[in-house]
């Protein structure tokens, strides 16, 4: 039968007893709120900061690209609120995964896990190569070895490696470094809002938001799904384009839910999650409300340069010296979104190897550094192989799509735990349930639908491949499926 496909698991035997049943041993109760605000930073602040704020003002909204950020922030927070409430309701690592076993059941379950490897194994490779390329650059490095021209991309690999180890190792060393270059490039980004304020000019901010027009964009597979289905142009500047802006700039702030993943390792998670959940975001959405402030008053937004806007803002002003720090934090801001995601991807696994949807045997966790070692390094293969051959500039969309498809997910499960589990003890709760997780479900769709056609083709296409490997395997060895056949066992000889 398969029935158990859509049978949910009781949200009390999620976590650390289900581990130990299962045998792959239990993660260390290592993090506070404050890891876990290093973590969030760690993977939130990264390229956005240092480049779509640049793109986005000259293309879409002008100096209005504030208000964008802002907008994204808010619709961020919504869904922050829904996994705070998840996770410390059900501390457990596979956060978006574990939520939809306990809310649709094990097939959708697999679905959001499969979704899940998806957004953070090919966001760590296309970071990866990301890094390779800022460094060669930086550091004059040949081409052949460093950027998209290398056939194999040797930067990328390096770093992969380098992050692996330290992931492996453990949890708080994990932290120790994400925490190192999250104080970097934070106190660099205070560092550019302070003395960029100095050379503001109003001239730079009018008009603040520039007179709207319609474009004409790409057609066919690259046009956005919402304009091939409903005949929409796509529109610069004005409300329009404002809007347009914020559906972009809010992948920068894709990635806080990593702090979910890390549920299971938290000392006190009722109280330490939606800390670490809501300080990430408090901390990162001022960041770029200020930076992006900053950048479209030191330079019209006409002359933005695209590609490294932030240390050409400092050029134009003659203050070259300035764009050496920015580099700096950039390539901080790179490497801890690598590390991050590294970590939270070798847990999202963890969680369905406990449950047989993934073989047990590479989700154990070692005694020794309290980590699932076998995972994190089958993963970091994975991200190698992809880092170091594929060029991932025409699939980065799909680190946003598989992002938002998780975040409809949680937002949904919010209101249906609240009635299925009415006597759950939730430390923190979504105020005004369930319109705040149905706003935060709308306004995730509404910018899945701002992604290309052909995004969503190749989203549909990684979901096909996902149900083959869960039919061949996962489904044959899953736990729940074996519970559920031991009862039909027990009711037949009765």
């Amino acid at each position: 039968m398969a029935l158990h496909l859509f049978r949910t698991k009781p949200v009390e035997s999620i976590g650390e007893s289900e581990a130990e049943a299962a045998g792959v041993g239990r993660l260390r109760k290592n993090l506070s709120a404050r890891h876990l605000v290093g973590f969030g930073i760690g993977v939130v602040i990264g390229t956005g900061i240092f480049t779509l704020t640049g793109v986005e003002a000259k293309n879409h909204a002008g100096p209005a690209v504030v208000i964008s950020f802002v907008i994204a922030g808010v619709v961020a927070v919504l869904a922050a609120l829904c996994y705070a409430e998840l996770a410390s309701s059900v501390p457990t690592a596979g956060s978006a995964y574990s939520y939809a076993f306990a809310t649709a059941g094990e097939l959708v379950a697999w679905i959001i896990g499969w979704d899940l490897f998806l957004e953070f194994a090919l966001g760590a490779a296309v970071v990866a190569r990301g890094w390779s390329g800022y460094v060669g650059s930086l550091l004059h490095l040949p081409p052949s070895l460093f950027g998209e021209e290398s056939t194999v991309n040797v930067g990328a690999v390096l770093i992969v490696v380098v992050l692996t180890v330290i992931a492996v190792l453990g949890i708080r060393e994990s932290a120790r470094v994400t925490g190192g270059l999250v104080i970097v490039k934070v106190v660099i980004c205070v560092f550019v809002i302070v003395l960029g304020a100095w050379y503001l000019t109003g001239a730079n901010l009018t008009p603040f938001v520039p007179q709207g027009e319609a474009t004409h964009g790409e057609g066919g597979l690259a046009q956005p799904l919402i304009g091939a289905v409903f005949g929409l142009s796509p529109a610069a500047f004005g409300i329009g384009g404002i809007l347009t802006a914020a559906a972009v700039v809010f992948f920068s702030y894709t990635g806080f839910e990593a702090v979910a993943n890390l549920s299971e390792e938290t000392k006190r998670p009722g109280r330490d999650l939606p800390l670490g959940l809501l300080g990430t975001l408090a901390v990162s959405t001022a960041l770029y409300v200020g930076v992006s402030f900053v950048v479209v008053g030191m330079v019209k937004y006409t002359k933005i340069d695209e590609g490294a806007p932030i240390a050409n803002a400092f050029d134009q002003n003659e203050l070259g010296w300035a764009s050496a720090l920015v580099s700096l934090a950039a390539v901080a801001g790179l490497t801890s979104v690598i590390l991050v995601d590294l970590v939270t991807v070798s847990r999202i696994g963890f969680a369905m190897g406990r449950d047989g949807l993934l073989p047990p045997m590479i989700a154990k966790v070692s005694e020794r550094t309290g980590t699932p070692v076998r995972m994190t390094l089958a993963y970091a293969v994975v991200v190698v192989v992809m880092a170091a051959f594929v060029k991932l500039t025409t699939l980065a969309d799909l680190v946003s799509i598989g992002t938002l498809f998780a975040f409809v997910l949680v937002s949904i499960a919010v209101p249906v735990l609240r009635r299925t589990k009415p006597d759950l003890d939730r430390k923190f709760r979504v105020p005004w349930s369930p319109v705040v997780p149905v706003l935060s479900a709308l306004a995730c769709l509404y910018l899945m639908l701002n992604l290309s056609v052909e995004t969503w083709l190749r989203f549909l296409a990684w979901m096909v491949i996902g149900l083959v490997f869960y039919f061949s395997y996962g489904h044959r060895h899953s736990r729940m499926r074996a519970e559920v056949q031991a009862e039909e066992k027990v009711r037949a000889g009765a």
